[in-house]
């Protein structure tokens, strides 16, 4: 027989190991069954048990074809939806039954048995799509991330599948304006206290809320409606149930054998050192990204990945390096136009370069820097913000040296952190100015933009793993005038090319007022080939009648946000006229304009390089006529 690719996969160069490994659905000699393949090296003996052979371990014996631990059966009784085991013979002299590592269905919430399914069946409607897609780098990105189980709910607190949660969720990410939505891990998990960051099955989307067919339904609704899917994946570790990878064939067949074992969080660490494990975990991107045709891939603990233990002091692990240069080459090869994503809070350099410029090769980087400084700074008295004045200028130094994500996670929002409203100084009315200011200087920002589910609403818990987001918020006018603004400001974002084309270009961005500590107050402008928006934010309770602000180009700015309009919940002291410049400018620019700044106010100033038709004034001056709550 030929097994080349079982010699790829043992030098770490099988991106498409599922084709070959687990459980598929096959016709031998007139005979429909499924063909079943393993990895075990150390294996004393390897035997498939099942519904189809009443578990019996003698009846399902497996070859062993390879010296290296490949082994087959073909069994033709076997039929989708039946339950199976591999029973392994370890070297350490124990029997256990283990879960297919590489199975396409398992038992719902960490029950132990893979389950049979035809994965060819699995058909995605989304041409069109798939046709226009790329990475995005000069698009405007607003991910909305989602966890399944706890963003909405049925009236009897019942979950929704895949399927039917799509039907709610795509109105309101289209009402919104969000162009991605990002899930929480779906890889089949054990613990739900976990939100599937442990994981068991890394080709198995998981039971919870259906099978691979009901995914594909979800993913296939969302292209239609031309929204991006971007799935949180885990390479760093897996959960240590004794049915899953762990000690797999009695030896340390995807773990470390040493100190490294171990993750901080009890779990098992993939060694990424071994070529199998390469293989093994680059299939499942490519798995995702040739059968779900999900659009983007965002890493977890990229410093864990990058240095041992995620602890710098104990140096780079280039073993695991070199693994995620090579799986991102290989994503970048066979899956066109999908985004790989870092979640990396370390300093290593160069997470966004290409190979040639001893870069990891992925294309985003979620700046935690950045939120970790905005958030302390948002925080703060006011009184004493003068003396941290760097925490907001501080991004734009290094801004240019990755291509940046900007985050406010589900792990901002979790832990006893409180929710990001909750993290605003001051009492209710300053909590809620402030909020408004925050997403305003979010959006102004150069780069992608993320919020975690429930941040539109300004609510005031954290976020719980076992209840849905509080929708029920907006029935108060400040919660509701929050969920308005993050409606405008995706809005904003994607219809003025200004606040995304060419935001990697340090051209595009100039500093109008970085130093103004004494004030709080901060300006700058973007700009692209038509269109010059001017960022005005105040960062203290005091009230500007007449501010004059430098801009960089003579004639008129009309004013398309400013966060104290009353139907955000401020108290309306916004400039209701288009702004003309006048020839005498400040800092450091030929002209200025005089504002009201409002309390805490951030303002967007647009001034059109072409002929702008005067009857075209943003949808935002419009009033809103409801509160976009997703039906049931």
């Amino acid at each position: 027989m030929d097994t080349t690719f079982f010699d790829n996969y043992l030098h770490g160069h099988l991106p498409d190991a599922y084709k070959y490994f687990g459980a598929h659905k096959v016709n031998r000699n007139g005979k429909e069954g499924f063909f079943f393949r393993v990895y075990a090296p150390m294996a004393k003996s390897v035997s498939l048990i099942g519904d189809f052979n009443n578990w019996d371990a003698l009846k399902g014996r497996m070859s062993k074809v390879h010296y290296l631990g490949l082994y087959e059966i073909f069994v033709p009784q076997a039929k989708v939806g039946q339950k199976y085991k591999f029973h392994i013979e370890g070297c350490d002299g124990f029997f256990k039954d283990k879960m297919d590592p590489f199975a396409f269905m398992d038992e719902n919430n960490g029950q132990s048995c893979s389950i049979l399914f035809d994965i060819d069946s699995v058909q995605i409607n989304d041409e069109e799509f798939l046709k226009k897609r790329d990475r995005n780098f000069d698009k405007p990105v607003s991910i909305y991330e989602f966890h399944f189980g706890t963003w909405k709910r049925r009236e009897d607190g019942s979950q929704y599948s895949y399927s039917e949660i799509a039907d709610v969720l795509i109105p309101y990410l289209k009402e919104m304006g969000f162009t991605h939505v990002e899930f929480l891990p779906i890889l089949a998990y054990p613990n739900d206290k976990s939100w599937g960051y442990q994981a068991l099955g890394f080709f198995s989307v998981d039971s919870r809320w259906g099978n691979p067919n009901d995914f594909a339904t979800f993913v296939e609704k969302l292209h239609q409606a031309n929204i991006g899917i971007i799935m949180d994946f885990v390479p760093v570790h897996f959960a240590v149930d004794s049915f899953g990878l762990e000690k797999f064939d009695g030896s340390c067949v995807y773990e470390y054998s040493n100190e490294h074992e171990f993750t901080e969080w009890g779990t098992k660490s993939f060694d990424l050192g071994k070529d199998t494990v390469r293989s093994f975990l680059t299939s499942a991107i490519i798995y995702f990204g040739k059968v779900f045709h999900l659009d983007g891939f965002r890493f977890d603990a990229v410093s864990n990945i990058i240095y041992w233990d995620g602890d710098s002091s104990k140096g780079v692990n280039t073993g695991a390096v070199e693994f995620i240069k090579r799986l991102n080459g290989y994503a970048h090869a066979l899956l066109p136009g999908v985004m790989m994503i870092a979640e990396d809070s370390s300093a290593y350099g160069h997470v966004t370069k290409g190979m040639f410029q001893e870069g990891l090769g992925f294309d985003y980087k979620w700046d935690l820097g950045w939120m970790n400084d905005t958030l302390k700074y948002y925080s703060k008295d006011p009184v004493y913000k003068k003396y941290c004045h760097n925490q907001i200028t501080f991004s734009m130094a290094y801004f240019y040296s990755e291509n940046f994500v900007l985050p406010f996670s589900h792990d901002e929002v979790v832990h006893m952190k409180g929710s990001v409203l909750n993290k605003m100084w001051g009492n209710y009315d300053n909590k809620f100015a402030l909020v408004r200011n925050l997403y305003a200087y979010q959006f102004a920002h150069p780069g992608k933009k993320l919020n975690f589910m429930g941040n539109e609403l300004a609510t005031f818990d954290e976020w719980k793993e076992f209840e849905p987001i509080a929708f029920n918020v907006l029935d108060y006018p400040k919660h509701s005038g929050v969920q308005l603004l993050f409606k405008d400001l995706n809005h904003l974002y994607s219809s003025h090319p200004a606040m995304y084309e060419k935001e990697y270009d340090p051209s595009k961005f100039s500093w109008i007022m970085a130093d103004n500590a004494g004030q709080s107050v901060y300006a700058f402008y973007r700009e692209s080939d038509s269109e010059c928006i001017v960022f005005i934010f105040n960062m203290t309770p005091n009230f500007y009648w007449d501010y004059d602000i430098g801009v960089p180009y003579e004639g008129i700015y009309d004013e398309i946000l400013n966060t104290d309009n009353g139907k955000y919940g401020g108290w309306n002291q916004f400039n209701k006229e288009p702004l003309k410049t006048s020839g005498a400018g400040c800092h450091n620019q030929k002209y200025k304009v005089t504002v009201k700044l409002p309390s805490f106010g951030g303002i967007y100033l647009c001034h059109k390089k072409v002929n702008l038709n005067r009857d075209e004034l943003p949808y935002l001056a419009k009033e809103p006529d409801k509160l976009y709550i997703p039906k049931v």
